[in-house]
């Protein structure tokens, strides 16, 4: 036995096909969705009894020829299967490597007799990364569609817990891959509960705080370089810093001597963490930011968290804007071949002996423009056996806000991964 739920809705205007498609792009592959342009008005129905209304003929024709420039806009867009676009890309995968080895196979010849063969080499990877790129972008869907959602959790926590909320976005616009979207909005709705629940003050606090009674949640999201940032903050009261080093404490969890706030805030993403005073429906369990960011990381992404006392609390994560191919460099160590993720790589660089520091229980380092980073060694990493060079290079990566110099052999160049 199966019951379905339908709605018949209506619209009036004149609205692209397009525009109504956008609006439900959050549930349309849960759903079926028909869209078709009204039957025009039937003269009879607008026409008055009196004779004096010959000229209504020519008003009623009017909604008709209205109807034309959508019914052109309906013919503009097509619907497709996930699966086929899907299959799509996966092809341009094996279109990507194929020509990767072409580009490979051909270092072995003879560049003089072989200048035809490498100019359409060329032509292959510019036409190979254009497409790649389209298609792509076909599953690429405005990050509104998750956003879109998120009103109505407002409004229904915010009267629940007796708190003014406003509810501002931004960059709803922003596209993310589909596959993206679908995952991201779990971790979106257990942040802006956070922010409500522990962020937000209530109305009286806020007033004698000498802020406005209504408490502020921003929604952001913005492409930056190869990802897209996706921004929850709110205007509270910003995370306890001695609070959470109590917990931390009373739980045994490891706290370095004077941490950074940023080693503080990175202790709330331990599992079963909470500094709530009673647990609720809400909060208070300990299960959630540790899932937020597992679940942000096996997406190839990362979360920071930064928070200041009275000023309330920004989360970003960044994520890549497609998990289907990515770019990468490739560089040798050990007589191995290894892919660093391009996005978060910053620069390479040649280290300079007087550069290089041991620190007592910390390992090597390197100075880099003032700043200290660790370096690892690639090789040792893996255990790969074989030994660094004494010129080796360093590829300086960064990955949740933290910085750290990769020791490689060589940089061998760019390549794609699927």
């Amino acid at each position: 036995l199966e019951a379905h739920l339908a709605w018949d809705l209506g619209l009036v205007g004149k609205v692209p096909r397009s525009k109504i498609e956008d609006t439900f792009a959050w549930v349309v592959d849960d759903c079926e969705l028909d869209i078709r342009p009204a039957a025009p008005p039937s003269l009879a129905t607008h026409a008055p009894a009196a004779p004096v209304a010959a000229p209504a003929p020519a008003a009623a024709a009017a909604p008709v020829a209205a109807a034309a420039p959508a019914a052109h806009e309906a013919e503009t867009s097509i619907r497709v299967a996930v699966e086929k676009v899907d299959a799509l890309i996966n092809l341009v995968g094996e279109l990507v490597i194929t020509q990767a080895m072409l580009k490979q196979v051909s270092h072995a010849l003879d560049p003089v007799h072989a200048e035809q063969l490498f100019a359409g080499l060329d032509l292959l990877e510019r036409n190979t990364r254009d497409l790649q790129e389209a298609v792509i972008g076909v599953r690429m869907l405005p990050v509104d569609a998750v956003f879109r959602r998120f009103p109505r959790l407002v409004r229904d926590l915010s009267s629940r817990l007796g708190k003014h909320v406003r509810l501002r976005t931004i960059g709803e616009g922003t596209e993310l891959d589909k596959g993206l979207i679908e995952k991201i909005a779990d971790p979106l709705v257990h942040l802006v509960r956070n922010s409500i629940d522990h962020g937000l003050e209530m109305p009286d606090v806020r007033r004698d705080a000498g802020k406005d009674e209504t408490g502020t949640i921003t929604l952001a999201a913005s492409h930056q370089g190869g990802h897209i940032v996706i921004e929850v903050s709110d205007d509270g009261r910003g995370l306890n810093r001695d609070k959470i080093l109590s917990k931390a404490l009373e739980r045994g969890l490891s706290v370095p001597d004077n941490p950074t706030d940023a080693q503080v805030w990175d202790l709330i993403f331990q599992p079963g963490f909470s500094t709530a005073d009673a647990v609720t429906d809400l909060s208070g369990r300990g299960v959630g930011m540790d899932v937020v960011r597992r679940n942000i990381q096996a997406l190839g992404g990362e979360v920071q968290l930064e928070s200041k006392a009275g000023n309330g609390t920004r989360v970003l994560i960044r994520l890549p804007l497609t998990l289907a191919i990515l770019d990468g460099m490739t560089v040798a160590v050990a007589g191995e071949t290894v892919i660093l993720p391009l996005a978060y790589v910053l620069e390479a660089l040649q280290p300079q002996p007087e550069d290089v520091r041991t620190m007592a229980g910390e390992g090597r380092v390197l100075r880099v423009r003032g700043e200290y980073l660790p370096i690892l060694s690639l090789s040792e990493y893996y255990g790969f056996g074989g030994r660094t060079k004494d010129d080796s290079l360093v590829v300086v990566v960064e990955g949740d806000g933290q910085k750290i110099a990769l020791e490689v052999d060589e940089l061998v160049g760019q390549q794609q991964v699927v």
